[in-house]
């Protein structure tokens, strides 16, 4: 039997819809890439012009200024927020950019700076942040342009510590503005032993550091009531090996000319923020303190918590814990936000009570 001819049209349409097959594979395979490439300023950081530098003597400069809640402790806390400009036309956000001033204040402070609104006040800087691209790629430009945050994160410290010339001092910061705040230690705080002295704690999450050489007067975390510390770790699904190979074959860390380089072989610092020590001992669910999605919250207000959920412990240099699979702790948002620090915060509880805890032995031992 002879099989009848397609028509003109006929081809016509099944070229068509095999173009379009083609291309939605494609678009299905490569669709990361493709995202990825669109928030390449496609121009080297060298020849970048970037935004006018902030004024910290400007209201404007800061998301929030030694903000109280009623029962709040005597600390000042100083916090750098996580990566919340997406890119794309820039290397570095320019200040008072709206969409990321909305996720700042919509998920970032909520979920991360929230856990310390008891400590004290609380005081977080804008600065011209890398954007997100900056931290998908290994590129020299993306360096620099993380490397160039760090001007913005030391001139807004130095404003805030002459606005506190006395009193216990807490230091915070997610993702990258953990990765300046580790800078600020290392730099401005280890070799000023003033200034050491009223550091009740340092809190780095999400965020991979070397552990060496952190200063011996400013260690990890060895005990849950240690003081002059850091409490730092970067968090992965306990099911998830490949996502913690990845994570330290992909981290930068600060070497002594203030220039971000590859981890490599040097060990991470991991200290397990359910049960505030260095110790690398496993931690049952039990002991867990409290999770909270408090995206969307207004400040002061304390969100729910699911207590008990979660067992972890530091190997490798990564805290790997259980996921919850609540609806709540799920990631949602675009393509962008899913690779944003998590919108909601697994240690929101643990970390509350770890500073107030370090922040009564540090008022303690220092009592006139």
């Amino acid at each position: 039997m002879i099989r009848p001819r397609l028509t003109l049209r006929q081809w016509v349409g099944w070229t068509g819809f095999g173009l379009v097959f083609l291309l939605t594979a494609a678009v299905a395979v490569w669709r990361g890439d493709i995202l990825r490439a669109g928030l390449d300023p496609q121009i080297p950081f060298q020849t970048y012009e970037p935004p006018p530098a902030p004024d910290y003597a400007d209201p404007a400069a800061w998301a929030m200024r030694d903000v109280r809640t009623p029962d709040a402790g005597p600390a000042a806390v100083f916090f750098l927020h996580s990566t919340t400009y997406d890119g794309g036309d820039a290397w570095n956000g320019s200040i008072g950019d709206r969409e990321a001033d909305a996720y700042l204040e919509r998920v970032v402070i909520p979920n991360y700076a929230g856990p310390f609104a008891k400590a004290g006040s609380i005081s977080v800087p804008r600065y011209r942040q890398a954007s997100l691209y900056t931290r998908l790629t290994l590129r020299d430009d993306a360096r620099d342009a993380r490397a160039f945050a760090f001007d913005d994160a030391r001139m807004a410290f130095d404003a805030w510590l002459a606005a506190h010339p006395t009193g216990p001092l807490v230091l915070a910061g997610v993702e990258q503005g953990g990765e300046l705040i580790d800078r600020l230690v290392r730099e401005r705080v280890a070799p000023d032993p003033d200034l050491r002295a009223r550091v009740a704690a340092v809190y780095l999450m999400d965020v991979i550091v070397a552990r060496e050489p952190l200063s011996p007067s400013l260690p990890a975390c060895a005990t849950a009531t240690t003081v002059g510390c850091i409490v730092a770790w970067s968090g992965v699904d306990e099911q998830n090996d490949g996502a913690a190979q990845r994570r330290l074959r992909r981290a930068l860390i600060w070497d002594a000319n203030g220039r971000l380089v590859d981890l490599a072989a040097r060990p991470a610092l991991c200290v397990n923020p359910v049960s505030g020590a260095d110790d690398g001992a496993a931690v049952s669910a039990r002991r867990h303190h409290g999770a909270a999605n408090a995206t969307g919250l207004e400040w002061g207000v304390r969100p729910a918590f699911i207590d008990r959920a979660v067992a972890t412990q530091c190997r490798d240099g990564i805290l790997r814990h259980t996921e919850l699979t609540t609806e709540s702790f799920r990631e949602i948002g675009n393509w962008a936000d899913r690779r944003k620090a998590r919108q909601y915060n697994l240690f929101y509880a643990d970390i509350e009570a770890d500073v107030e805890r370090r922040l009564n032995v540090w008022m303690a031992s220092n009592a006139p």
